[in-house]
């Protein structure tokens, strides 16, 4: 497919944000086909993206090449620097919006009005323009001005305490949950409305996206369960944490582990038959089983032993051809090699 083929062709996004959320976001955009320009402020004033020395490698900084983070997350965008802290730098940018579809921005609320730039100057040079901002806490709300990180967002949206062991031990994601799905995925979904919504109206849009609000607007099942029983789920003893066999992680004989997603009763009774237990068939939440029950923490550690007497490639032979929702935890260095991504 040609680049004129795909569907933000002909779409213009200025791209003002740094780090991981804004600019995975816009590469986003740039993949449907919108033409994107990056725009840092001065090396020299310290204004740099903090992702061109994420990571950066000895032989990266010898051939003065940004981090490899840094031109991933910015591939196909143009890039160019001003200085928003000066007039002739603001006066660049808005003649730059004049002529854009899309705005996203990064900084903590109030900055662009603070430059000159805020949504109502923006929208008056440019009734159109959809413009995105990505804060950690939303634009208005009591924590608006206070700095955070993914690890902080997801804390507040009661994310984190999800992510423990039965015995409580919290677990933090190397996968960043508030940047990417609060973040990202938000801003990309907001913009392409915005676009839409302009397209159609011929106005623009103010996209507020609070990476902290965004993952809480997402933590759906277990609030559910709040609002149903009063309780939050206990650590480890939810369906979907670690309270029914069916559904959990198990370790192999060689230190490896299993991905067992055998939530419908179809595939847990395939798992019977395939580690040879058709009596375990019977037992299975849909047919009474307490979830995090004694029993269901029983069989789970009978299963547990089942699984941790073989290696990995035991258990991925044995599933192969068994519809059950059973596979490998890959490592990520696996992944590039494996027949499902390569």
């Amino acid at each position: 497919m040609s680049a004129a083929d795909l569907p933000l062709a002909g779409i213009r996004v200025v791209d003002l944000t740094r780090l991981l959320p804004g600019p995975l976001a816009t590469r986003h955009l740039a993949e449907l086909g919108a033409e994107v320009l990056k725009v840092e402020g001065p090396a020299a004033q310290g204004q740099d993206d903090g992702t061109r020395v994420m990571g950066q490698t000895g032989a990266e900084r010898r051939a003065g090449e940004p981090a490899l983070t840094f031109r991933e997350l910015n591939r196909g965008k143009a890039l160019l620097r001003l200085d928003l802290r000066a007039p002739e730098g603001v006066a660049a940018l808005i003649e730059l919006v004049r002529g854009a579809d899309v705005l996203v921005e990064g900084f903590r609320p109030g900055v662009m009005d603070k430059l000159g730039l805020g949504w109502r100057a923006l929208h008056a040079v440019n009734p159109k323009l959809v413009m995105c901002a990505i804060s950690g806490y939303g634009q208005a709300s009591a924590w608006a001005h206070r700095a955070g990180h993914d690890i902080n967002y997801i804390a507040m949206a009661g994310v984190l305490e999800q992510i423990a062991t039965v015995d409580g031990e919290l677990a933090v994601p190397n996968f960043q949950i508030g940047d990417l799905m609060g973040g990202t995925q938000a801003a990309v979904t907001g913009i392409l409305a915005g676009l839409l919504g302009a397209q159609r109206t011929g106005r623009g849009r103010f996209v507020d996206v609070s990476m902290a609000h965004e993952v809480l607007r997402h933590h759906v099942l277990a609030t559910y369960t709040l609002k149903t029983t009063g309780r939050t789920p206990a650590a480890g003893r939810d369906l979907l944490s670690g309270g029914a066999p069916c559904y959990g992680v198990y370790r192999t004989a060689d230190a490896r582990h299993l991905a067992v997603g055998a939530l419908e009763l179809k595939f847990w009774q395939a798992l019977c038959g395939a580690v040879e237990r058709p009596a375990w068939a019977t037992q299975h939440w849909s047919l009474g089983l307490a979830v995090g029950g004694p029993e269901s923490m029983a069989l789970r550690a009978e299963l547990a032993a089942v699984f941790a007497a073989q290696p990995l490639a035991h258990w991925v032979a044995r599933f192969e051809a068994v519809d059950a929702c059973v596979t490998p935890v890959l490592r990520l260095a696996e992944t590039v090699d494996h027949p499902v991504f390569r």
